[in-house]
């Protein structure tokens, strides 16, 4: 199977996801793109094909060019052919929905589960009540917990039923004891698991009806993960929606934020500020989205100077007219 999958499966093509090295919901489990593609083979700006197309997981022959295609939006040529490694697609999934009333309890869950489930760990999801509500209310989805601060959905892959199922009952166990969680659920068949995994993959969806949608894709150390969506809620009062949801399990956080229509003045508020706060904390501003045209002039705030001095001479090198997507990823 795809090592990959997308809120946007539905519609997305493998070769954005190789140019925009698209991560997605079990990164935790397979690893990002970096690793999963063995080779490619891409379009240059002079028409030049470059065929990097080796199927072998080990080859230290010269530098790793297909690297340089991955994540880089299409600026630097164009991915026509992809070699992927597929694992082998699991036979036995369980899925477990769990409530916990803190963040710090989120964290405990996940210490704990890298703990007792290991190997066949495959997703680590969290939403916040606010998350929650937007699915609740706008798309009318069923919550099977109640309210609660925060959400996560823990699901496990692998190849014997009977033994995955009977780790994954010990961790519950566990977590209950300890009183890391106060309610949760276990999907009992594929319909409960599409069902739970939908209240995480349609918040961006429950979040259109209520306006103008600004979305910022950060990476956090995992302690600071959460802090930033209550500093934002802070910074710009109670008045805007503000949900915060993502793939804790990889530090990787969606923050969304709504107005009722496009405010220069909301953006203004929110921008810089939200970079500034990630690097201020060591993150990235940009997780698995991109950087794009909306977000090149803010690079900065995740690589030095020498870093971008060099990408642009690899552009001007590899595209000298500048005519592989335009204005995107790299600054002004």
């Amino acid at each position: 199977m795809m090592p990959l999958d997308l809120g946007a499966k539905a519609s997305c093509h493998i070769g954005g996801n190789v140019s925009t090295s698209a991560g997605g919901l079990r990164l935790l489990r397979y690893g990002s793109l970096h690793g999963s593609i063995l080779g490619l083979e891409a379009v240059l700006a002079n028409g030049e094909i470059v065929n990097c197309m080796s199927a072998m997981r080990k080859d230290n022959t010269g530098y790793d060019l297909k690297q340089l295609f991955i994540g880089a939006e299409g600026t630097l040529g164009i991915v026509t052919q992809v070699a992927v490694l597929c694992p082998r697609r699991p036979q036995a999934v369980h899925v477990a929905f769990l409530a916990c009333r803190s963040f710090g309890e989120v964290l405990k869950v996940l210490h704990q589960a890298k703990g007792m489930l290991g190997e066949i760990l495959s997703a680590f999801e969290v939403m916040d009540q606010a998350a929650m509500n937007v699915v609740t209310k706008n798309l009318h989805l069923k919550n099977p917990l109640g309210d609660s601060n925060y959400y996560l959905i823990v699901e496990t892959s692998g190849s014997n039923a009977e033994h995955d199922g009977a780790k994954l009952d010990k961790f519950l166990q566990d977590l209950m004891d300890k009183g890391m969680v106060h309610n949760g659920t276990v999907a009992q068949d594929i319909n409960q698991r599409k069902e739970i995994w939908a209240l995480r993959e349609r918040v961006a969806e429950g979040m259109l009806h209520e306006g103008f949608n600004y979305k910022y894709d950060v990476s956090l150390p995992t302690q600071n993960f959460y802090d930033l969506v209550a500093d934002m809620r802070k910074h710009l009062g109670q008045d805007l929606p503000c949900v915060g949801y993502g793939h804790v399990g990889d530090g990787n956080l969606h923050l969304n934020i709504a107005s009722p229509q496009y405010d220069k003045r909301v953006l203004d508020r929110i921008e810089p500020y939200i970079y500034e706060w990630v690097a201020n904390h060591g993150g990235s501003i940009s997780a698995e989205h991109g950087l794009g045209l909306k977000k090149r002039n803010y690079i900065h705030y995740s690589k030095t100077p020498s870093a971008v001095k060099l990408m642009k001479q690899m552009k001007q090198l590899m595209d000298p007219k500048g005519i592989l997507n335009p204005y995107k990823v790299l600054p002004d």
